[in-house]
Order: C-alpha cells, then sequence, then structure tokens
C-alpha cells in the first residue's frame, strides 16, 4: 500500500481532528488547548517529544532504523482574532477568534504525516523532526522555535525542511502550487508620529500642524514605490492606520501612522528602510516640524530553494498526477515566518487548494471570517509531507 493509500485510510481521522481544533482556536504564543490535543494525537507514536518553555510549541523527533540526513516537517497551530461567519457546524466556540488561515488543517496534516512515518520507521534512511508551532500570526513563533532549538532537536542540524499551506481561494481544490526563488513577501512595519504644536483650528498660523504634514508623508512615500524603486523589483506599501486629533476645530500636538512594507529580497528592504526614513524627516523639517521614525524589521521573504522545489513538484507530479501541480508565475505579496527556516535550511514551502466551494475565483479568502476549508484534502497533504520525508532521507 502507498503512502497515499495509508493517508486516504485515516482521512476521516484526520478530519475529526481538524473540525475538533477548528471549534477551540487560540491566539498567539500560548495555545494550552491546542498543545494538549496535539500531544494526545501523538500519543502512542514512537516520538522524542518535547515541549516548548515560552511558548506552547511541540517539537517531535522521529528516529528512522538506518543513520542518514534529518529532515523537518512544519505546521502552525494558532487562529486569528475574528469572528467567524461560516454557519460551520464545527464552528468556532471561542468567541472573536477563528481558524481563519487553515492552520487548524495544518496541525491535523502534520499529525497525519507523524502517524504515516511512525508506520515505516525501521525503513527510514535519517531522522523526522515534527514542528508545531504557535505565534504565525505576527508573532514570529517560528523564531522563537529555532531559538529554543528546534533546528538541532534531532542532536544534528536539519538537513531540509518542507511545508504546506492551505487556501480557501484561488487555486482548486486539491491543487498544490509552488515556485522557485521568492514564494512570498517580507513583511516590515514603518512607524511614524510627527510632532508639531496644537492650537486653535481658526489660527492654524499660531500652531505647527501635524496632520497635513502626515498626509504629505503617507502620499509621498507611495510617489516614492512607483519613482525610487524598480517596478520588477516591487514593493507594496500599504498604510494601515492613521491617527490624529480628537475634534474638528483642535490642531492636534501630533499625528501619527502605520504602514506594512511588502519586499522579495533584502537588497531592496534595506534600501527602503533607509529612503522612507529620510523622506519622513525631508517632510517633516520642511514644515518646521519634528518626526520620530522606527522602520521594524518583521519577516524575511519566503524563499524556496530551486533544487528543493524542483523536487517538491516532481514528487506532487509522480504521486498525484502532473494536474495536481500549478507552477506559479509570481510570488504572493502576504508574509510567513516559516521563512525563519528557509533562511538556515534549504527547503520548499507548497500551498493546496482547499477551497471549500466550486469557484475558488469568488471565494472568500484565508483570514476572512467566511473563509471555509475543505478538509477532504486532509490525506493529500499529509502524504505528500510524508512522501517529500521518505524520498529526501532516501537521497541521503
Amino acid at each position: 500500500m502507498s503512502l497515499r493509500e495509508e493517508a486516504a485510510a485515516i482521512q476521516d481521522e484526520l478530519a475529526a481532528l481538524r473540525r475538533e481544533l477548528h471549534q477551540i482556536p487560540e491566539i498567539g504564543l500560548y495555545l494550552p488547548l491546542t498543545q494538549r490535543r496535539v500531544l494526545d494525537a501523538l500519543d502512542g507514536l514512537p516520538l522524542e517529544i518535547s515541549t516548548g518553555t515560552g511558548l506552547s510549541s511541540v517539537t517531535a523527533v522521529l528516529r528512522g532504523g538506518r543513520p542518514g540526513p534529518v529532515v523537518l516537517l512544519r505546521g502552525d497551530m494558532d487562529a486569528l482574532p475574528v469572528t467567524e461567519r461560516t454557519g460551520a457546524e464545527f464552528s468556532s466556540r471561542h468567541d472573536g477568534v477563528m481558524h481563519a488561515c487553515g492552520h487548524d488543517l495544518h496541525t491535523a496534516g502534520l499529525v497525519g504525516a507523524a502517524r504515516l512515518l511512525a508506520a515505516h520507521r525501521e525503513e527510514l534512511a535519517g531522522d523526522v523532526v515534527f514542528m508545531f508551532q504557535p505565534g504565525e500570526e505576527g508573532l514570529d513563533g517560528a523564531g522563537h522555535m529555532i531559538a529554543e532549538g528546534v533546528l538541532a532537536a534531532a542532536g544534528r542540524p536539519v538537513d531540509a525542511a518542507y511545508g504546506l499551506h492551505v487556501l480557501s481561494s484561488m487555486f482548486g481544490r486539491g491543487v498544490f502550487a509552488s515556485r522557485p526563488g521568492p514564494l512570498m513577501a517580507a513583511s516590515d512595519g514603518l512607524f511614524v508620529r510627527v510632532v508639531g504644536a496644537g492650537g486653535h483650528g481658526s489660527r492654524p498660523h499660531t500652531s505647527l500642524d501635524p496632520i497635513p504634514a502626515a498626509c504629505e508623508m503617507v502620499t509621498a512615500l507611495q510617489t516614492m514605490v512607483t519613482r525610487r524603486f524598480d517596478a520588477f523589483e516591487p514593493v507594496v506599501l500599504t498604510v494601515g492606520m492613521f491617527h490624529a486629533g480628537t475634534r474638528r476645530n483642535i490642531i492636534p500636538d501630533d499625528a501619527s501612522f502605520e504602514a506594512t512594507v511588502r519586499t522579495f529580497s533584502a537588497e531592496i528592504s534595506d534600501r527602503f528602510a533607509v529612503e522612507s526614513v529620510r523622506l519622513c524627516e525631508g517632510i517633516a523639517a520642511a514644515h518646521g516640524l519634528t518626526v520620530e521614525v522606527r522602520y521594524d524589521r518583521e519577516y524575511p521573504a519566503t524563499v524556496n530553494d530551486a533544487a528543493e522545489h524542483e523536487f517538491a513538484a516532481a514528487t506532487v507530479r509522480e504521486v498525484f498526477g502532473e494536474e495536481r501541480f500549478a507552477p506559479m508565475t509570481y510570488p504572493m505579496t502576504g508574509s510567513e515566518d516559516f521563512s525563519r527556516v528557509l533562511e538556515r535550511v534549504p527547503g520548499a514551502y507548497v500551498f493546496l487548494g482547499a477551497c471549500a466551494g466550486d469557484d475558488p475565483e469568488r471565494a472568500p479568502s484565508n483570514h476572512s471570517p467566511e473563509a471555509a476549508f475543505d478538509d477532504s484534502v486532509l490525506a493529500d497533504g499529509a502524504a505528500l509531507l510524508a512522501e517529500l520525508a521518505v524520498r529526501r532521507l532516501a537521497r541521503g
């Protein structure tokens, strides 16, 4: 029996686990209910299990029957502060919290991969590290797990790393998609506070109004993207927060805004960090104001190793058929902290279509309160992770 057939045999159990996790979503680095359920699901398997000290992570090591390299498989576990509107019978029981990004499928799928590989432990030529990670949604859980030693959990460095991410839209159900090189963007944060001197709205000349200068910065930053950066080295800048004032006839002392910045190379990220700060400082000076600017580096770009991507794509085509793999022409501008792993270890990240409807182009996207994922893809997701581990270990 093939791994795909073995995975199909446990599909119902994986779906049941996913639906249980979907009802108990948790946010951030501390996921005690989710961690407990994962530990229960792994109980009885021949795994060396450890949990995080600063976060609710689970690291499980499967020792192969023969010596060889180390492969890491990752699944993130945290949810989002979203109120669910899917109407599913297994909807979230936690108010204002939802697995709107499909991490419940990632967790269940990684449990499935662990079960499949554990059944073939003696045949494996090397070790497998299963990385159950909290805090992907903006809290750098991968960075925390790396700091706590996940990449050395087998007692020696990881040689290759793989992960899957389900999508509720964009791709048809069961379609795997990826690309070599940059797959997802780096994410940085720009935080600006313009400081002036408040006064009466009827006499602006006696004050130092920070609002026009802050508005000018927002517009100038967008212009800088199109005039200072090559269109073929894209930068995506979105100002998502702007705060100033208390009443319409009061000039406030300060105005502030925050932006997310997405780039695909370290060089462009470095340039934007310098030039955005310089631009804001220059505009403030021209208005006789001061400005406080902070540029925070968050997640690097998610970059697939070219050889590992080709290996993953070939595995999908061989196991599931040519039509089940969709090469991506362009990367996505979303970000992902699995990039922390891929910075240190050659590997590949692959998307898996899990659209619950028939039209992925019109379906609600990940992070939507109406995002619906078809958990019938779980068996194939688990099978692919297991196949990647088996084949990569066999390569030595």
